[in-house]
């Protein structure tokens, strides 16, 4: 209720997050403590103030998150099992993101916001929600999102115009990957230049060219490092919508579409390949939104249809490369004897590992939650070939 009428707006979450069950009207007279107070109680505030001071309301909002009680600190203290921390660590940032996420913001059928300081967001939020329907209901034609993932849309815009540097591709300025919203950022490139370096195996015997399936392209990237390489012809595979648009905007921007064919498939497509490449979620747990499904593979599900798979689809001495971290061991998710077992299950031995140290900065953070297992982890690429046929 506003101005004594009843409003309607549609609720825009990526994160999947419910829409709150009350609403009330915010403005620049609201304390920090008070929104927090509001926003622990699942109580949403629609912002009606200026669009910065609602940033400076929600970082302060975010450090009296993070400021955490003595008793839990106390808690944390005492030493506890890797995978019991991870999942603490993960039901704490899901308590973060859903008390972060009641400041809202309100933005128009076409992706304006009306208030004091906002800055234009209509090009990221088209690029992230798609173009705004002009035919919508009266009752549809806002939207309300919250103000942190409003920041996260406006973000990914950035980055998907500046793009991210990939040095594997070559010299600049030709060497951009440009990742659209929602879709996993090679920002973390440690694995990268093992495919770039990695031994490349013979295309199959009667053939002169390599053929290379890319298996969950996301970007886009392997597939135009591969073909830096010389694999004459790439098939990239993913059934996310925007991975497929993302992939073949970069694939273009790069002029490799004669070389590079992106198809929507469920892992594989029809056909061998001397090179089956893929590089899926390090992480087997399930994810907690569709944005984390980048990075958590339930059940381990898409590893295991890879290898599963994976024999079927290459040609006679073909290679499988797969590109993993070894984060899941540390923390206790998985072991290396499962990972060996599935191998060896799927008739699939190994030629060679390439490990690589990750960069990142998380990985020297010592108040990290997970430093003792990220300081230990090591990203591999498996060369896998098929386990010969017994004779009868």
């Amino acid at each position: 209720m506003e101005s004594s009428q009843a409003h309607c707006a549609r609720w825009r979450s990526e994160r999947g997050a419910a829409p709150p069950k009350k609403v009330v009207l915010a403005d620049d007279t609201l304390t920090a403590d008070s929104a927090y107070r509001l926003a622990c109680e699942g109580t949403g505030m629609l912002w009606r103030g200026d669009f910065q001071n609602a940033r400076q309301l929600l970082q302060a909002m975010a450090r009296r998150t993070d400021q955490v009680p003595k008793r839990k600190r106390k808690k944390a203290a005492i030493p506890a099992p890797l995978v019991e921390a991870f999942n603490r660590h993960r039901l704490s940032q899901s308590q973060r993101a859903r008390t972060l996420g009641m400041l809202l913001i309100e933005c128009t059928s076409d992706y304006q916001i009306a208030l004091r300081r906002a800055p234009d967001v209509q090009a990221a939020c088209s690029e992230a929600w798609g173009v705004a329907d002009s035919q919508a209901e009266p009752t549809t034609s806002t939207s309300v999102v919250s103000l942190r993932e409003l920041l996260g849309v406006t973000s990914a815009h950035e980055w998907r115009r500046i793009g991210v540097e990939v040095l594997a591709l070559g010299e600049a300025p030709g060497n951009r990957i440009h990742p659209h919203y929602g879709v996993f950022s090679p920002v973390r490139g440690e694995y990268i230049p093992l495919v770039a370096t990695a031994h490349l195996p013979k295309p199959t015997k009667g053939q002169t060219d390599l053929t290379a399936f890319d298996i969950g392209t996301g970007t886009g990237v392997l597939a135009a490092v591969l073909v830096r390489r010389g694999v004459a012809r790439v098939i990239a595979t993913d059934q996310d919508t925007r991975a497929l648009a993302c992939s073949r905007d970069n694939i273009a921007q790069l002029g490799l579409e004669n070389e590079i064919t992106v198809v929507e498939a469920d892992l594989f497509p029809p056909g061998l390949a001397s090179l089956i490449v893929c590089n899926p979620p390090w992480l087997p747990a399930r994810p907690g939104s569709p944005m984390e499904r980048a990075v958590y593979d339930e059940g381990s599900g898409m590893l295991k249809g890879f290898l599963a798979g994976l024999r079927a689809h290459l040609e006679p001495k073909g290679e499988g490369w797969l590109i993993l971290s070894n984060l899941a061991e540390h923390l206790g998710l998985r072991s290396r004897e499962e990972l060996l077992a599935l191998f060896e299950s799927n008739g699939l031995r190994v030629i060679s590992r390439v490990d690589a140290k990750p960069v990142h900065p998380k990985a020297t953070d010592a108040t990290d939650v997970l430093h003792q297992a990220r300081s230990k982890e090591v990203t591999s690429l498996w060369r896998l070939t098929a386990m010969p046929t017994p004779e009868r």
